[in-house]
């Protein structure tokens, strides 16, 4: 049971995230009272309404009776329907659009003093000169720390306003004034664009936003000027997004009217998309990594080349979605995303999880793939014969439960190897590693990169004091031994925060089973 209760928070995120971020972003206008209609049970539901707002004994707010009616309604929806309230709806649009308005950070609260994790590349903090490790005493003059002073809201602000911080720099005793002024901060979604070997390249996506399909285009081109004859496309972990922005990336790899994917709506109709002729890596070699975490708009990608007998799919079963959503306003700036169609790949199979047993049934599913050993022994799949596909090229393909990939790699087998490959992949070790660097660990501000890399070991007493760390969080995690796992995940965190993300992928990436696995395909195929 340990190994639930470590990866719950895991399950849950991914989700509530397949659920929010999957799907169409189309904004279509409720206009009207809610539940407004002729039926007369929908009538029924103002009726009630109407009553205890005019009735009822006590003041009450029906704005909230309201949106317990609305949440209720979509708990006897599937997984994915969900409601966005007002106070959520701009976090979640703008997680579509893959942009916000801000100054630029990534933060927690440490000690009752906010302090700066990561800065994003070319955001506002960036340019002024905020760098990841500083604490933001100030703003404005007005306090920052201390109990009741980290209120981060005033950071927030309207595109091209200005803000002063008062910025405490690890090593230094005096506070700099900096000012900065709020502007769009993009959410990258390209983590990692470099080459693995002379000939193959490696991108990482982590979502599927608006704004991925030039970043990823800037990736390919990234790559292939490095000399990339052959790609790693990374999805793992990565739950879903933007429609338009998954098949833009299939259409990468896929010739001309090649089917990416259909979609069947409840009256039957049919909606195919397919691949263009602006694919930049047509005819050369592709491996997708998938694994349990890869949902959606992952699973189209997936889906589409394993369908048309393109590169070579690595991992893991995938997530298991295969819905799509549509967002409607309700007129109050809150919203529903609806799921309006099923998606097919182009064999015609639906990747979707059954949900028919309520979604505590759909949930438990998910988690008992660590409970049967799916995860470590690819015999453990259970595959429906009735949802078998053939490929044009012959090959076996099944729906019903996620993209099964054609070269299994398992999960690190046992519950400490496991839970470290958890911390590795998550920002989990981030809170520890900031902490460090803003107190012994401060001179590592002073090393380049290369310095880092190559002299930069993590000294044991820090190794032991992260193993107390993750203690905190769950008392019965244990973890004697495996140095070099732990010593690797907080260099990796280190790595991250002082010289950005794609550093920390490659060290990860170097002790990495899936990569591992891929550069033996690779050389076997040279």
């Amino acid at each position: 049971m340990k190994k639930t209760y470590l990866y719950l928070p895991i399950f849950l995120g991914v989700f509530f995230a397949a659920g929010i971020l999957l799907g169409h972003y189309i904004n279509d206008v409720t206009n009207g009272r809610y539940l407004a209609s002729n039926n007369s049970s929908r009538q029924k539901l103002n009726r009630l309404i109407d009553l205890i707002e005019n009735k009822y004994v006590d003041d009450i707010d029906t704005d909230s009776i309201v949106d317990a009616t609305v949440l209720g309604i979509m708990q006897n929806l599937d997984p994915h329907s969900v409601y966005i309230p007002s106070d959520r709806a701009e976090a979640v649009h703008n997680d579509m659009r893959g942009d916000f308005v801000g100054i630029g950070i990534k933060f927690f609260v440490n000690n009752d003093t906010i302090s700066v994790t990561q800065v994003f590349k070319d955001g506002p903090s960036d340019e002024a000169g905020i760098r990841s490790g500083d604490k933001i005493l100030t703003a404005d003059g007005r306090k920052l720390y201390g109990e009741n002073g980290t209120d981060s809201s005033i950071l927030k602000g309207k595109d091209g306003t200005r803000i002063t911080l008062g910025v405490l720099r690890p090593g230094d005793q005096e506070l700099l004034q900096i000012p900065v002024t709020r502007g769009k901060v993009a959410l990258r979604s390209v983590d990692a664009a470099y080459m693995l070997s002379s000939d193959l390249g490696y991108i990482k996506v982590n979502r599927f936003a608006e704004n991925t399909i030039e970043e990823f285009d800037q990736a390919i081109e990234t790559v292939k000027k490095a000399g990339a004859t052959s790609l790693v496309l990374d999805l793992r972990d990565n739950p879903g997004g933007i429609l338009t922005a998954a098949t833009h990336i299939a259409d990468e790899f896929l010739q001309e009217d090649k089917l990416i994917l259909f979609q069947k709506d409840r009256n039957n109709k049919r909606i195919d998309s397919y691949a263009t002729d602006d694919g930049d890596f047509e005819d050369r070699e592709v491996y997708i990594l998938i694994n349990e975490n890869s949902a959606s708009a992952s699973e189209i990608v997936a889906g589409a080349l394993q369908d048309n007998d393109i590169g070579i799919i690595v991992g893991r079963r995938s997530f298991g979605k295969g819905l799509v959503q549509q967002e409607m306003k309700l007129g109050d700036g809150s919203s529903v995303r609806l799921t309006v169609a099923r998606y097919y790949t182009p064999t015609g199979r639906s990747i979707q999880r059954p949900y028919d047993m309520g979604k505590e049934a759909y949930f438990n599913e998910y988690i008992n793939r660590y409970q049967n050993g799916e995860l470590i022994d690819e015999s453990n799949i259970e595959v429906n014969d009735s949802l078998k596909r053939i490929t044009p090229g012959g090959k076996v393909v099944y729906g019903g439960g996620g993209i099964v990939p054609d070269v299994f790699v398992p999960s690190p087998d046992g519950y400490i190897l496991q839970t470290l490959d958890y911390f590795a992949r998550t920002g989990f070790a981030d809170r520890f590693t900031n902490m460090y660097l803003q107190e012994d660990g401060a001179y590592l501000f002073n090393l380049s990169k290369q310095e880092f890399l190559e002299e930069y070991e993590v000294p044991e007493p820090v190794m032991e004091n992260f193993i107390q760390f993750a203690q905190l969080y769950n008392t019965s995690i244990k973890l004697p031994g495996y140095r070099n796992e732990i010593s690797l995940i907080i260099k990796s965190s280190i790595a991250e925060q002082l010289f950005g993300t794609q550093l920390k992928i490659k060290l990860i990436n170097q002790e990495d089973n899936m990569i591992k696995k891929v550069l033996q395909l690779h050389g076997k195929s040279n």
